[in-house]
C-alpha cells in the first residue's frame, strides 16, 4: 500500500458581487446567498491506493489501483458521498530504456502545474459550491487547466542526468458547452445557441519534458502540450435546430519553473491554448459557429519553510482567461484567485493546514458582471 491520504477541512465562504455571475465555472455564489460553511475534503480527495512492483524477465513490472471517497455529505439519510476511482494502471520497463504505462492515471499535459500548486495540501477555491463532492478546486481554473485522470498509453524515458520526457496517447474527450450563454450572465447551457463536439475518431496526443537539478539552488523546468481532433461539431440555434459545423483541432502548451534556495521556493507557470476551453479541458472551447476560442493563464507562487519548525508559509496568485470571438456577445471571461496559506508538519505524516483564498470571476461584454468568494479553511491532511 502506498500514497494513501485522509484529509478534511472546515471551510467558510462568503460571497459578494453580481448574483448573475454566481453560477460560473468556479461556482461563486451558486445559490448559497451571502455565505456557506462546510466540512469537506480539500483539493486532494481521500486516497486508498494499492501498488505493487516486481522484477520479472529483466523487466520492472508494477501496478496501482486507487479508490477515492470524499469526506462530505450534504443531505440527511445519505451517507455515501461521491467516490472516484482515479488510478488503475500497469507499468513495465527497465532503467536502461524507460517504462510504459497502460491504464488510467493523471493526464500528461498540465500535470506539473497542479503538482507544484501549494493548495494541493489545502482547499483553494470551490469550497462553498462543491460540498458533497470528492474535492474542491484548489487553483484549477484560476491559473491552470485541470490535467484530470485519463485512460492512456504512455512512454517515459530514462532519467538522463535530470532530463526526462513522457509521450503518450490518451482517450479523446467530447467538447461541451460553447459558452454563448455567457452573454446573459448565466453560466449554464440554455435554449440559446451552443455547440458540442465529439472525441473518439483519434486519440489525444500529449507530451512533456523536464529538467530537474539538485544542490544549494535546486529546481525544475518543464514544458508540456496536448493536441486533439474534435469531430462532429454542431450547434443548436435559437430555434432548436441542429447545425453541423465539421471538425477542428484543439491545442495547448505550457511552460513552468520552480526554484528552491535556503527554505525559499518560487514557482512560475504559463499556459496558452486554442479550443482547450476553461477550467476543464474542452469545456467552452468552441463558439456557436464551431470556431476555437483562445485560452491563456498562469500563476506565481512564493513559499518559505521556517527552519527547525518546518512550517511552510505560502502566497500565490493566478488567473485563467477565456477570450470571446466575434460571434460572441462577451469579450472575455476571467477567473483569478490569490491564496495565503500555512502548512505545518505536526508529525512526519500529519500536516495542519490554514488557508485564506479570494476568488474573483469577471464576465466582460455587453453586460459586465463580477462575483467574489472569500474562503477560510482549517483542517489536516494525513499521508500514510
Amino acid at each position: 500500500m502506498s500514497g494513501s491520504i485522509v484529509n478534511a477541512y472546515y471551510t467558510h465562504t462568503s460571497y459578494s458581487g453580481d448574483a448573475g455571475a454566481g453560477a460560473g465555472p468556479l461556482g461563486l455564489g451558486d445559490g448559497h446567498g451571502d455565505g456557506v460553511s462546510n466540512i469537506t475534503t480539500g483539493l486532494l480527495p481521500n486516497y486508498l491506493s494499492v501498488s505493487g512492483k516486481t522484477r520479472q524477465n529483466d523487466l520492472d513490472v508494477g501496478f496501482t489501483i486507487s479508490i477515492n471517497p470524499g469526506a462530505s455529505t450534504t443531505h440527511s439519510g445519505v451517507q455515501g458521498s461521491q467516490q472516484e476511482n482515479r488510478q488503475a494502471f500497469l507499468t513495465f520497463g527497465d532503467a536502461s530504456w524507460g517504462s510504459v504505462k497502460l491504464g488510467k492515471d493523471l493526464g500528461i499535459f498540465a500535470s506539473d502545474a497542479i503538482l507544484n500548486d501549494m493548495t494541493l495540501l489545502g482547499v483553494g477555491s470551490g469550497a462553498g459550491s462543491l460540498a458533497g463532492n470528492t474535492t474542491t478546486l484548489g487553483r484549477i481554473g484560476s491559473g491552470f487547466m485541470y490535467a484530470d485522470w485519463k485512460s492512456q498509453v504512455a512512454y517515459t524515458s530514462p532519467n538522463w542526468n535530470g532530463f526526462q520526457f513522457t509521450a503518450g496517447v490518451t482517450q479523446s474527450w467530447d467538447a461541451v458547452g460553447d459558452g454563448s450563454e455567457l452573454a446573459g450572465g448565466v453560466f449554464t447551457p440554455s435554449s440559446s445557441a451552443y455547440s458540442t463536439g465529439r472525441g473518439g475518431s483519434q486519440p489525444a496526443f500529449e507530451g512533456k519534458a523536464s529538467y530537474e537539478w539538485t544542490g544549494d539552488v535546486a529546481g525544475k523546468v518543464w514544458v508540456s502540450a496536448i493536441s486533439q481532433k474534435v469531430d462532429n461539431l454542431q450547434a443548436v440555434n435559437g430555434a432548436g435546430a441542429v447545425v453541423a459545423l465539421g471538425s477542428e483541432r484543439a491545442n495547448a502548451w505550457d511552460l513552468g519553473a520552480t526554484v528552491n534556495l535556503a527554505g525559499f521556493g518560487l514557482t512560475g507557470y504559463y499556459y496558452d491554448g486554442k479550443g482547450i476551453g476553461q477550467t476543464l479541458q474542452f469545456n467552452r472551447g468552441f463558439d456557436a459557429t464551431g470556431k476555437r476560442r483562445d485560452s491563456k493563464g498562469g500563476y506565481v507562487q512564493g513559499t518559505y519553510t521556517i527552519p527547525e519548525v518546518g512550517t511552510k508559509l505560502g502566497l500565490s496568485w493566478g488567473q485563467s482567461k477565456l477570450d470571446g470571438n466575434s460571434a460572441d456577445a462577451f469579450s472575455d471571461l476571467k477567473d483569478s484567485m490569490w491564496t495565503v496559506g500555512a502548512y505545518h508538519p505536526l508529525t512526519k505524516h500529519l500536516n495542519l493546514v490554514a488557508e485564506y483564498s479570494q476568488s474573483k470571476e469577471e464576465l466582460n461584454g455587453a453586460t459586465d458582471l463580477e462575483a467574489k468568494a472569500k474562503t477560510v479553511s482549517l483542517g489536516a491532511i494525513l499521508f500514510f
